[in-house]
């Protein structure tokens, strides 16, 4: 019995150790979940202007032609993955990679018809593990990226369409909708469209040197934008998810530590009345 009750009371003080760590994560989480969403929601309007900008461009001059805007039929597509480094953040990078396999098993016969950008080590070791074609990877991001982090793997897929070596190109990753929400989605980044724009209600911009020139300018920066942007979403989206996730452990363990103090406290009462009648079974047999 002394046993029992040594072996239950260890393993309250596990569980009380492992709620202290659970309960801390939860609160940095909670800490750089205001910052991440901070700065993904004050992207979102420079990113809005500049899509803008180039829509009006794209549907008041008709004689302009660029690779990016150009809709091509489609033999090879590339796909740019955004996850977390680190786990620990419930379903946030399976759901995302259950989903990025569903898309790439529908679309495509074989690996020969798509490549992958990975961004993040737990999708890039994922992928790898089972053969996908990832050829280029960046890991080890910041908690707050800034662009020229997410700036080389950006620039690599943007050239990869200007060159033609895809003929569309995909962004994937969790999109940021609250602090307990997060969505796994699939956009396309490349070609652009550029007839979203309402016709009626359109701002007139006047262009120097000219509207080609600037417009060859915006479109790989615009690009370039929108996968910042989405890293962004995906950092809040993490820190949300592993706020949550966080939040449930230690809501387990509250509960755990509760069931196994009412253990504790029938063995003990348990042992305690197994003394006493010893005691009384022991003076019954002298007298």
């Amino acid at each position: 019995m002394g046993q029992n009750l040594r072996d239950i009371k260890r393993r309250i003080r596990s569980f009380q150790n492992t709620k202290q760590i659970t309960k801390a994560m939860e609160m940095v989480a909670a800490a750089k979940l205001r910052r991440a969403q901070e700065r993904a929601e004050a992207a979102r309007p420079y990113a809005e202007k500049m899509r803008e900008v180039i829509e009006s461009i794209a549907s008041g001059t008709r004689g302009i032609r660029h690779p990016m805007l150009e809709t091509r039929p489609v033999r090879k597509t590339g796909y740019l993955v955004i996850t977390s480094d680190r786990g620990l953040a419930g379903g946030y990078n399976s759901n995302l990679l259950r989903t990025l396999t569903k898309t790439l098993r529908e679309r495509h016969q074989n690996s020969d018809e798509y490549v992958i950008f990975a961004v993040g080590r737990k999708g890039r070791d994922f992928l790898k593990k089972r053969g996908y074609p990832v050829i280029d990877e960046i890991t080890g991001l910041a908690d707050s990226p800034q662009f020229l982090d997410i700036k080389p793997i950006a620039s690599r897929a943007v050239g990869f369409y200007a060159e033609e070596k895809v003929d569309q190109l995909y962004l994937v990753y969790n999109e940021f909708i609250n602090p307990v929400t997060q969505r796994p989605v699939e956009k396309r980044l490349l070609p652009l469209a550029s007839s979203e724009a309402d016709e009626g209600d359109k701002t007139l911009y006047e262009y120097e040197p000219s509207e080609e020139e600037v417009l060859a300018e915006l479109l790989p920066r615009y690009a370039e934008t929108l996968i910042y942007s989405a890293l962004l979403e995906a950092k809040a989206g993490e820190f949300g998810a592993r706020m949550a996730a966080m939040g449930n452990a230690t809501d387990n363990a509250t509960e755990l530590i509760q069931q196994l103090t009412l253990q504790y406290n029938r063995a003990r009462q348990a042992s305690i009345t197994q003394e006493i009648n010893e005691i009384v079974a022991g003076a019954n047999a002298l007298s």
